[in-house]
């Protein structure tokens, strides 16, 4: 296609450039400072990146077609589809199954558990989106930790690492293949294959595994102690059990009217009530408080305090407020929940987003996603992804949320749900699933179909054997990257259409003078990889992979091999949680602080990026 753009060029450090590479490059900056500081949402900042690109057509290239063709980008169409067989896989339970029998055999061992959670997610990850696997897993490796007397936070960064670890071992495992290969089959005319990647994969999966097994253990921090629920979320102290004596006001009122008057007046929560071996909650009951009736109450200690006093009640001290005291399933259960980045209670406060009373549920203590533990003020807390929530809910609630796509629960409800799939065999749905899955896999493998038809050919079989209903479907597809993979699109037309990659495949040509292909490749890979943890990996492939192919060309390498390098790189996201949805995903469940990441991931990509490197050269060669 021959360029349009005008050929006014500048004066720049003594380089002759086009005001239509400055204009793109502007573009670029913009997009990466608002990837970056997360001004607006990452979707939202690619669709304006479309919006720009086609206003400013007479500089950039790009027209209307042009600007909308990540819409109906096979890539976008796959990973569209892929949500949707992945949430039927998900659906089946059989995942589940996998991960609890698993788990039954490396009880009490630290070593094993880790391997067994390696060892397990890799391979599942790799045909199925690894978000929902690593939803599931969640909870499973929280539950066990906590029974293997290990901190969770020893278990957590290596379950997501190990997800992303898997994503290149099929073209499924990310959507960062998929864009790589339609992005491959522009610039080269050769797309990969289902398998392409997988030899180099399979190499890069066992190194970083090792590694997680040896030097990243001994890097993870123990952020998170195990123990119980309440002993993890240290809320002892915001925990009380106060008797009523005769001489209260509250003697004669409803629990409902004490509940809502304490929770107006002090913000202070009262869970429920006691008398003698009955317990009900405070919050629906109408039924009056009388003399030696205990109440359970939650708050900081001077509110608390402040509370004993109004009341004329007496706090009983030798009370102990655990986790038995406030799990019992005929009042009430206590759940953990993860704030996923997807989120639609993403920037809400915990008052605004109307937990209570959409929820039935008390909000007892929140760990944010960087470590900070808030049991106080937590109306006016704000919800970050993955932010991780101790609660207590009714029964059917805890339910609910547990079918909510805002939240991934743990606790109890993952426990019952455990138990149930143990006790089931494999039904008739989970062998339309698998067999939808690895039929969609052969199609698109043996050339039959192209991928992304393959794709929604098993998304038509999902709905039809009953695996998944319509609004399932549709309630499955995370939009919010589907928008992103559309919206980066064009981005890439625009450097390539305006000259702005050769330019800068021209520059990296100079730096590099003398240097060995392989050494290039790696820097590639390295700087691919950087990028890739703070503008997502998407939007990294589309901006390197054109420029790898351009200075491969140049300096008379094979450029497949280079775009082979940036796709595996942007794949290794593991020095910031941001970087990756898993990474965020964990953050808050482990306690982890923004420095974790670094001090574990940075090490693990620059093994990598020797590693990788030296596989392509030596299966593809450069």
């Amino acid at each position: 296609m021959v360029s349009t753009v005008p050929a006014t060029a500048v004066q720049l450090a003594g380089l002759s450039v086009s005001l239509s590479v400055l204009v793109v490059f502007a573009i670029v900056v913009a997009a990466v400072v608002l990837f970056v500081t997360e001004a607006v949402s990452p979707d939202v900042t690619a669709i304006a990146v479309v919006v720009t690109l086609v206003a400013l057509e007479p500089f950039t290239g790009v027209s209307a077609v042009e600007g909308l063709s990540g819409f109906s980008n096979p890539a976008t169409v796959t990973i569209l589809a892929m949500y949707i067989l992945s949430s039927g896989i998900e659906r089946t339970g059989v995942v589940r199954r996998l991960g609890v029998e698993v788990a039954h055999l490396t009880r009490g061992s630290e070593n094993r558990l880790l391997a067994a959670i390696i060892g397990l997610t890799g391979p599942i990850a790799g045909l199925v989106n690894n978000t929902p696997v690593v939803a599931v897993f969640i909870p499973m490796v929280t539950d066990l930790a906590n029974e293997a007397g290990v901190s969770p936070s020893k278990l957590l960064i290596p379950l997501s690492y190990a997800s992303m670890l898997a994503g290149t071992l099929t073209l499924f495992g990310t959507a960062t293949n998929l864009v790589a290969s339609e992005l491959s089959a522009e610039l080269l005319g050769r797309p990969f294959g289902v398998f392409l990647l997988t030899p180099v994969a399979v190499v890069v999966f066992l190194v970083g595994a090792a590694y997680l097994l040896t030097v990243g253990k001994w890097l993870l921090p123990a952020r998170v102690p195990p123990g119980s629920r309440t002993e993890r979320y240290e809320v002892q102290p915001y925990l009380a059990r106060v008797l009523v004596t005769s001489r209260s006001p509250f003697v004669g009122t409803t629990a409902q009217s004490v509940a809502e008057d304490a929770r107006r007046d002090l913000g202070l929560d009262v869970l429920d009530v006691v008398r003698g071996a009955d317990h009900f909650p405070a919050a629906e009951s109408d039924r009056e408080l009388r003399s030696r009736d205990v109440l359970t109450v939650r708050g900081d200690p001077p509110t608390i305090q402040r509370f004993v006093e109004f009341g004329s009640l007496r706090r009983l001290p030798r009370a102990a407020v655990t986790d038995a005291e406030l799990d019992n399933p005929e009042r009430s259960t206590l759940v953990e929940l993860v704030v996923p980045p997807s989120s639609s209670l993403v920037g809400e406060t915990v008052e605004t987003a109307r937990l209570r009373e959409r929820y039935d549920a008390t909000v007892l203590a929140i760990r944010s996603a960087g470590g900070e533990l808030v049991r106080d003020g937590i109306g006016a807390t704000k919800l970050g992804g993955g932010d991780a929530l101790l609660m207590q809910t009714t029964e059917e609630a805890a339910e609910f949320l547990a079918d909510n796509d805002d939240f991934v629960v743990t606790g109890e409800v993952f426990d019952e749900v455990m138990a149930r799939v143990r006790e089931g065999g494999v039904s008739s749905t989970a062998v339309a699933a698998f067999g939808t899955l690895f039929g969609v896999v052969a199609l698109a493998a043996l050339g039959v179909l192209p991928i992304a038809v393959a794709a929604l050919a098993g998304v038509v079989a999902m709905i039809v054997t009953g695996v998944l209903s319509p609004n399932e479907a549709y309630d499955a597809v995370n939009w919010n990257v589907v928008f992103l993979l559309a919206g980066i699109v064009p981005l890439g037309i625009a450097l390539r259409e305006t000259g702005a990659a050769a330019l800068v495949a021209d520059g990296v040509v100079g730096a590099t003078a003398g240097l060995p292909a392989v050494v290039v490749l790696g820097l590639f890979y390295l700087l691919t990889g950087g990028f890739a943890n703070v503008i997502t990996p998407v939007a990294s492939v589309v901006l390197f992979l054109p420029i790898a192919v351009s200075t491969a060309t140049s300096i008379g390498a094979d450029p497949f091999s280079f775009a082979l390098a940036v796709t595996f790189a942007a794949t290794t996201a593991f020095m910031t949680p941001v970087g990756y949805q898993t990474n965020l995903m964990v953050y808050g469940p482990g306690g982890y602080r923004f420095t974790d990441y670094v001090r574990v991931g940075a090490p693990l990509q620059l093994l990598l990026a020797v590693v990788t490197s030296a596989a392509i050269a030596l299966y593809w060669g450069v």
